[in-house]
């Protein structure tokens, strides 16, 4: 399905629901391209995998029916990371059961001043349903997006909501970009990345110097300083926003990408970078990838180990949906130009009708949003 207003382009997938393309549609052709992150290798939709087939190309069968969809901006549900032995085994997958899942068009409709559409996926395993509706008004450089999770089983059910949005090259580009958002504590991946981990294990940090397997720190905001190396790590946002943000931002083409979201419903980011390190298929060594993952969970470790780990930073590593019941957010995602001698985002701020992008030196630029005043922080 494809979304365009006059300003912007969005382009999501029936096949897994990743949003797939984002960019605008004005100014040179450098501006114009996608700024989520495109898979290299060849996509497979998820529901025509057949792991006699398609292994080979894309690893595992639990792993490779996520990689053979994966592209830009997926959905995590109802759990991060990989499944337990048994479930693998029961045929479900890495990062559950929604980027692997055939999502259905439920409405879509266009008029002289906005285009949506609300597409559905049904995961059978989880008992639940999840919609998502994308929503944009003419020459606005914003997107907003509203999802909604139903539990369809009498019991409470425990789960995670992830937003795995991940991007890398021309937006991401080592010496040209970097990766903003309001956090101050974190702490890295427990282990380690297949012997390439440019971080320690399990270390506690202040965001965004995250201390090297060397004893060393790294600035982990600013992408692809080490090749051959990759890394997972995660961060609490600060807690006395209403609404958080994780950005993106190239100097040399004086580009942002953003992510408005409700602090309460996604306190978490994990941050996972692929630097061509990993070699078996699909990667193949050439791969540059940064994630920017932001949700209810603070490391992709699967369902049981979060579970068992228990809250961190004093802060829940789960939701729950009560029995029969329905939980609903709303964000938004932009991408804007902006001056070319930007050097940080210091802050995004919502208005009722308007963005915010505080830049270098405080100067700000401000995006028509009309319909912020009709979401909600919930």
């Amino acid at each position: 399905m494809r979304l365009a207003n006059g300003a912007i382009e969005l382009t999501t997938l029936t096949g897994g629901g990743a949003i797939a393309d984002f960019r605008l549609s004005t100014g040179s052709s450098d501006v114009r391209q996608n700024v989520l992150w495109e898979a290299p290798w060849t996509s497979l939709d998820p529901d025509r995998y057949q792991p006699r087939l398609h292994n080979r190309n894309y690893g595992p069968g639990f792993v490779g029916k996520f990689l053979a969809g994966f592209t830009g901006h997926a959905m995590c549900l109802d759990y991060f990371g990989a499944p337990s032995e048994a479930e693998a085994k029961e045929g479900l997958c890495l990062h559950g059961e929604a980027p692997v899942t055939r999502w259905k068009v439920l409405r879509q409709a266009q008029s002289k001043t906005s285009a949506s559409v609300l597409m559905e996926a049904q995961l059978p395993s989880a008992g639940l349903k999840f919609q998502r509706g994308l929503h944009m008004r003419r020459d606005e450089t914003v997107v907003y997006v509203s999802e909604a999770v139903f539990n369809l089983r009498p019991t409470d059910h425990f789960f995670h909501w992830v937003q795995h949005v991940t991007l890398g090259p021309p937006l991401l580009q080592a010496g040209e970009s970097q990766i903003f958002l309001p956090a101050e504590r974190g702490i890295t991946w427990p282990h380690g990345y297949e012997g390439k981990s440019l971080l320690a294990n399990s270390k506690e940090f202040s965001w965004p110097n995250a201390p090297a397997e060397g004893g060393s720190l790294v600035d982990i905001s600013l992408p692809f300083s080490r090749s051959g190396k990759g890394f997972v790590a995660s961060v609490l946002l600060n807690s006395g926003r209403e609404w958080s943000f994780v950005a993106a931002l190239n100097f040399r083409l004086g580009l942002v990408l953003g992510y408005c979201f409700p602090r309460a419903a996604f306190p978490w980011v994990a941050l996972w970078e692929e630097n061509c390190a990993r070699k078996d298929p699909p990667w193949r060594g050439k791969t540059q990838a940064l994630g920017m993952e932001f949700g209810t969970t603070p490391m992709p470790v699967g369902r049981r180990e979060a579970f068992e780990a228990g809250p961190l930073f004093g802060t829940p590593a789960f939701r729950v949906i009560p029995a029969k019941g329905k939980l609903q957010t709303n964000y938004t995602m932009f991408v804007a130009p902006v001056n070319r001698g930007w050097r940080e985002i210091l802050d995004v701020e919502l208005g009722k009708q308007a963005i915010t992008v505080v830049g270098s030196n405080h100067d700000r630029m401000v995006l028509a949003a009309q319909d912020l005043g009709k979401m909600s922080a919930s």
